[in-house]
């Protein structure tokens, strides 16, 4: 990151607040991929960080770009896309694990509308601007901690309106050292989704939400 701001007029750039309002993240979501040099970013004399707002769009035009999986492109309207279909959002960087979800998504519920986010950053950003009815996250994820990420999701009042399903190939043991963000979640062993998924997610979507 640039020490002084570069030669652009303040329209081009942006707060890290007014970044982080724009994609739907926390305020330190957006610090690290500052450091990561995902945007571009520099700091004023008086130590403020600026966002280049160019990197914000460029950002998110890459995430916005069609790719391998059931990912569906985002639509305007909120909790639910095209004719009223149930969104759920599926965080989850293992492309064998998108690919389950998708085939028992596609079996079981016809009528959902399946989003796919393959890191934490991007999850979170696709969560803003979706504003699913259901998330299904994993815990361990690429570009943010999965419980920094879990817990975000479950505090902002903005997600207040989404039902969380984790996912996990950790077992019990291994998943204490995240048993704050888990706390009250409905969590799925990653051996036992195909079995458990299919229920969990009838009830989080609504009664008579799947296939028999």
């Amino acid at each position: 990151m640039a020490s002084s701001p570069p030669p652009t007029s303040a329209d081009d750039t942006c707060t890290t607040v007014e970044v982080a309002q724009r994609l739907g993240m926390a305020v330190r979501s957006v610090q690290l991929m500052v450091d990561r040099g995902e945007l571009e970013a520099w700091k004023t004399p008086g130590g403020h960080r600026r966002i280049s707002r160019a990197s914000v769009d460029q950002w998110l035009a890459a995430r916005q770009q069609p790719s391998a999986g059931p990912v569906v492109t985002p639509t305007p309207d909120r909790q639910t896309g095209a004719g009223g279909a149930p969104r759920v959002l599926l965080i989850e960087d293992s492309s064998y694990y998108q690919n389950l979800v998708g085939l028992l998504v596609r079996e079981k519920f016809p009528q959902v509308e399946l989003h796919v986010a393959d890191e934490g950053i991007a999850g979170l950003a696709m969560a803003g601007r979706l504003q699913p009815q259901v998330l299904i996250v994993d815990i361990l994820l690429p570009g943010i901690d999965g419980a920094t990420l879990i817990t975000s999701l479950r505090t902002n009042p903005q997600f207040s309106g989404s039902r969380l399903i984790v996912v996990t190939s950790l077992d019990e043991a291994q998943r204490e050292p995240y048993a704050f963000a888990l706390a009250g979640v409905p969590v799925i062993y990653k051996p036992r989704l195909v079995a458990e998924l299919p229920a969990l997610l009838a009830e989080c979507l609504g009664r008579d939400a799947a296939v028999p």
